[in-house]
């Protein structure tokens, strides 16, 4: 597919109280088009996601009203936690087929300025998510869900409380050497089983962050004014809506998406460089590892140890800080992955650069596990 990611942005993260999610939006998407070279004027296509804190009824259009532009292919885009990387693959294909030349994905809100992280858990936990006879009865709030994830896979696989806690801290560590994340306080190990207890075995620095912020790319048929970097491959995997519905909740639909993704790359687990891991829990990343096949299934927490998924390991997971770390601000969140995944592939990362970058895989994880999109970038 003949299609580039041009440029990448974000805005302010953390907390902006003096910016609203059309603020945000504006400032990554001015960022990322500067990135590319290119200008608002000359964008013909535009996709972005729902957000909560505002009554959008019409988000694509209030976007594009809020950056002055009339966009002839526009889509508002909501495949949950994997939007960020379906956003990828559905401006390649638009820009592919001719529908437009130059497609501004945006998205992003004030979700800790105008919510805050308690009344988020709580609003999260009141759309849906649980099914709402067998499972909503019993209040289960996101992390409760996900935690019976983390229990299965404790259960027949033998993961460690500590295993769980490594991811934490190997992308803590890696939000540390990020000048834009918002937590960047080293942790170790026992802080993170020291933290509260959201609901077992998942600790509060076992969930991800709650933030401000948004971010942008630019997709177009042409590689742009910097390093190119390309749409190599993709899939998509489904397994479920409820988790109650799910025949087993210690393996995601990523067995599927990465298969696809790989297949259509022409590449394997084992030539990818660098993996920007959709990292809403911990767990999250576990049975990614394992599911996209960079480890046999059970052996994620074993594979975890050792600082192999830090910077100068094995497989550097999640380099910008991720959703535990970095910035989390609802349905944009998984779009800071592909933005590491750029800037990785074009060695401006600095201090946390992975030496000879050249594959990066990008996952996003939609739902209790249910929805995943997997992309694999390269330099074209």
């Amino acid at each position: 597919m003949n299609a580039f990611i041009a440029g990448v942005g974000e805005s302010p993260l953390g907390k902006t109280p003096d910016l609203n999610a059309m603020n945000l939006q504006h400032a990554a998407a001015l960022a990322a088009l500067a990135d590319a070279g290119l200008t608002l004027a000359e964008v013909d296509g535009l996709l972005t996601t729902p957000i909560r804190v505002a009554q959008w009824a019409m988000p694509v259009g209030m976007v594009a009203q809020g950056l002055g532009i009339r966009p002839g292919y526009l889509a508002t885009l909501d495949v949950a936690g994997a939007s960020g990387t379906a956003m990828v693959h559905h401006a390649a294909m638009a820009v592919a087929t001719g529908q437009a030349k130059t497609v501004l994905c945006v998205a992003g809100q004030n979700q800790l300025t105008n919510v805050s992280r308690d009344a988020t858990v709580a609003q999260l936990a009141s759309v849906g998510w649980a099914h709402p006879e067998y499972e909503a009865p019993y209040g289960p709030l996101i992390p409760t869900l996900y935690a019976l994830v983390a229990q299965r896979h404790m259960h027949e696989y033998g993961t460690t409380p500590e295993q769980l806690a490594e991811v934490a801290v190997a992308i803590r560590g890696h939000a540390a050497l990020n000048p834009l994340a918002h937590k960047r306080e080293p942790i170790t190990v026992a802080d993170v089983l020291a933290s509260k207890m959201i609901t077992t075995p998942l600790h509060m620095l076992d969930c991800a962050i709650v933030s401000d912020g948004a971010a942008a790319f630019v997709v177009t048929a042409h590689p742009g004014k910097k390093k190119p970097v390309k749409l190599l491959g993709q899939g998509y995997g489904f397994t479920h809506a409820y988790i109650g519905e799910h025949d087993n909740i210690a393996t995601t639909g990523a067995v599927q998406s990465g298969r696809e993704a790989f297949a259509m790359a022409g590449v394997t687990p084992a030539d990818i460089d660098v993996a920007q891991l959709y990292d809403c829990f911990t767990i999250t990343v576990i049975a990614e590892l394992e599911d996209l096949g960079f480890c046999p299934k059970g052996e994620g927490g074993r594979f975890v140890e050792g600082g192999r998924i830090r910077l100068g390991g094995e497989l550097p997971v999640t380099t910008h800080g991720g959703l535990l770390s970095a910035a989390h601000p609802g349905l944009a969140g998984g779009m800071f992955h592909v933005v590491e995944a750029v800037r990785q592939l074009r060695g401006e990362c600095g201090a946390r650069q992975v030496r000879d970058a050249e594959l990066a895989l990008a996952h996003g994880n939609g739902g209790i596990i249910g929805i995943h999109c997997t992309l694999i970038l390269g330099n074209a």
